[in-house]
């Protein structure tokens, strides 16, 4: 096999592996752009199969494969592929402020170039809602790993304590000793009897029991 055919061979295995961790990372429309450093070391005819190995491909920027010649006088030389991927992923098209809800006029699919991206995230309704944990300028790429549910209560801010079974609905007031998210298990106390109780947050400012606690 001409040493051609060979960095062809190893620039389309790269293109296999590119495409198997692209859909595993649910990315949409993934382009690669692979090329397959050429170095000045012969590679002298093999009489048999030339045979491709992956040796290491986490990283797009160095994607390591092997090629061997089979049988008595063989060789085995290492290759090196670099390569570029893009897809379409959620940007932002406005500034976004830190700890404030991302709203859908503010996201888009763009494509961009995630080769050093593993976070990306491919579709709006997923980052709608979500708050970021730092501000971003227009046309950042958004990462899983920046983006959380919004905190709805501060800590030591007053809340409403509601308490809700079948057709009864109570409530009081409280004081959150925690912060918290949508979701989230909280500690809280009663304004009126000064008891603490772990509380569940509804929404802004409103949280209901979870369970009782000690003070």
């Amino acid at each position: 096999m001409p040493a051609d055919n060979i960095f062809l061979q190893v620039e389309q295995l790269a293109q296999e592996q590119l495409a198997r961790q692209a859909a595993s990372a649910g990315l949409l429309e993934p382009l690669f752009q692979v090329a397959v450093v050429k170095t000045t070391r012969v590679m002298p005819p093999c009489p048999a199969r030339v045979l491709l190995e992956a040796v290491d491909s986490r990283s797009p920027q160095r994607m390591r494969f092997v090629a061997s010649c089979p049988g008595a006088g063989g060789w085995r030389h290492e290759m090196l592929a670099r390569a570029t991927v893009t897809a379409r992923v959620a940007v932002t098209t406005a500034p976004v402020t830190a700890n404030t809800p991302i709203e859908a006029g503010e996201v888009e699919l763009a494509r961009r170039d995630v080769t050093m991206i593993a976070d990306s995230i491919a579709s709006l309704p997923a980052v709608v809602g979500l708050s970021s944990r730092r501000s971003l300028r227009a046309g950042e790429v958004l990462r899983q790993g920046q983006l959380a549910s919004p905190v709805l209560v501060k800590r030591g801010a007053p809340v409403n304590i509601v308490a809700r079974k079948e057709q009864v609905q109570v409530s009081m007031d409280g004081v959150a000793m925690d912060a918290g998210a949508q979701g989230e298990v909280i500690r809280v106390r009663n304004a009126g009897s000064g008891t603490i109780i772990r509380a569940r947050v509804v929404e802004a400012g409103v949280v209901e029991p979870a369970e009782l606690a000690g003070r």
